[in-house]
Parts: structure tokens; C-alpha cells; sequence
């Protein structure tokens, strides 16, 4: 009886791979509801699921490529001081994205993004309270 081999990266199987992919997609997903909410009260119920999926894939990798490159080249130039001014325009850079993918001007990006997070920690709280599960649960309390 032969057995099949499976591709692997290290200790990294195919079939971790793939609960890992499918993992990401479900976390993307359940991400993406509290900027759906904030969007839809925000744009008065014109943002769509999508918007909000293309705002929480793209915005963090906006926001890790502007710190990172804005810290890189402002840093030879002043020193550690860059880093204040790059996580500053990084997350300028992410409230663009919120602003683009929802239609909105910068305060309604702005706004999407905060509410967000307060619908993310209700949610958070809820859930925590219902099956005392909380994401990421060192920020919340257990109730």
C-alpha cells in the first residue's frame, strides 16, 4: 500500500495550509462585519459588504507599508523621531483607505473607522458575555 506525500513548507502541511487560508477568510470576514455596520451608519446605508472587505484587506496593508517605508526613509534623515511621524501618516494612509473603499470624505472615513471599533468591542463583549469567547480577550473583561 503506497502513501501519498503531501507538498510542505518545514513542519507546514498542505492541509495546514488550507485550514490556515480558510481560517483567514472566515477572521476577514467576521472582520469585515463591524466596518459594514459602521458604514452603513455612516453613509446612510450605501456602503455595501464588499466595500468593507476591500476597506479591512487593504487598510492594514496600506497602513504596514506606509510605517514601514516612511520609518526606512525618514529614519536616515532624523533618526528615531521617524517613527512617531510614520505611525502618524500610516494611519492617515489607512483612514484613505476607509475614505476610498466607503465613498466618503475624511471625516466620514475617520468615523467609519472609530465606529467600527466600538461595534467590534460590543460584539466582542456580547459574545464574551453569551459564550465566553472574547477577540482578543486580554482587552476585554470577562463578564
Amino acid at each position: 500500500m503506497s502513501s501519498v506525500v503531501l507538498p510542505s513548507l518545514g513542519s507546514l502541511t498542505l492541509t495546514d495550509l488550507l485550514v490556515t487560508i480558510i481560517g483567514l477568510v472566515i477572521l476577514w470576514i467576521v472582520i469585515s462585519i463591524p466596518a459594514w455596520l459602521a458604514g452603513k451608519a455612516i453613509t446612510a446605508g450605501k456602503s455595501t459588504f464588499g466595500d468593507a472587505m476591500v476597506a479591512t484587506l487593504v487598510g492594514p496593508i496600506v497602513y504596514f507599508v506606509v510605517l514601514i517605508a516612511v520609518d526606512f526613509f525618514l529614519g536616515t534623515v532624523i533618526g528615531s523621531g521617524a517613527y512617531i511621524i510614520a505611525l502618524i501618516l500610516a494611519f492617515i494612509a489607512w483612514i484613505w483607505v476607509y475614505k476610498s473603499s466607503f465613498g466618503t470624505g475624511w471625516l466620514g472615513g475617520l468615523g467609519i473607522a472609530v465606529l467600527s471599533i466600538i461595534i467590534f468591542a460590543i460584539i466582542s463583549v456580547i459574545l464574551g458575555a453569551l459564550f465566553g469567547l472574547t477577540v482578543p480577550s486580554s482587552f476585554f473583561p470577562h463578564l
